[in-house]
C-alpha cells in the first residue's frame, strides 16, 4: 500500500495542488496530512481520488475547516491511530502535528507505533528508534527549516519511504 505524507502546507495552493499531483502520480491508496492545512479552500484541494485524513496544527483555527475535510476524508482532530495494510501484516501509524516535542518523544518511545508521522518543524525527518519509524515529511519553506517543500510517500509493503521535493 501506498501512503502519501505532507504537512504544513499552510494555505499555499500551488504547493498543495503540486502535491495532489504527486501523489497522484505515484499512484498513493491514502493521504495524510500532519495538520496545519490552515483554511477549508486548501482543505479542498485534497478532494482527490485517494482516501484522506488529516489532524489539526497549531494554525488549524478556521472553523469549517473539519467539516469541510470530512466531507471527501476524515479530519481526526488533535491525533490519529491509523492502520493499514502490509506485506507483513497491519501498520500501526500515529499521526501527529508536532507541537509538543514531549508527546512527539513519547509516541515514538512507546513502542505501540511501526510509524510516527509529523511535522510542525518544517524540516524532513526519517528516524527509526527502537524499531519505530519518526517521520516529518517537512513543510512550506521558511529560514532554519527546509529549502524547498517536500511530501513523502511510504510503502508498507517494503517499508520504505520517498520524500519528493516540490514546486508550485
Amino acid at each position: 500500500m501506498l501512503v502519501g505524507l505532507c504537512s504544513d502546507t499552510h494555505d499555499n495552493l500551488g504547493l498543495a495542488r503540486s502535491a495532489v499531483d504527486t501523489f497522484e502520480t505515484e499512484g498513493v491508496d491514502t493521504v495524510v496530512h500532519c495538520g496545519d492545512v490552515v483554511a477549508p479552500f486548501t482543505a479542498a484541494v485534497f478532494d482527490a481520488d485517494f482516501d484522506f485524513h488529516a489532524v489539526r496544527g497549531n494554525n488549524d483555527g478556521e472553523w469549517a475547516l473539519a467539516e469541510t475535510i470530512d466531507e471527501f476524508g476524515t479530519y481526526h482532530g488533535e491525533t490519529a491511530h491509523l492502520t493499514f495494510e502490509g506485506a507483513d501484516g497491519d501498520v500501526d501509524v500515529a499521526v501527529y502535528h508536532g507541537s509538543s516535542e514531549r508527546l512527539v518523544d513519547g509516541l515514538v518511545d512507546s513502542g505501540t507505533y511501526d510509524y510516527v508521522v509529523r511535522g510542525h518543524t518544517h524540516q524532513r525527518r526519517h528516524e527509526v528508534r527502537d524499531g519505530t519509524v519518526h517521520v516529518n515529511p517537512g513543510g512550506l519553506p521558511f529560514p532554519g527549516a527546509d529549502e524547498a517543500y517536500h511530501v513523502a510517500i511510504l510503502d508498507t509493503d517494503a517499508g520504505d519511504l520517498t520524500f519528493f521535493g516540490l514546486t508550485a
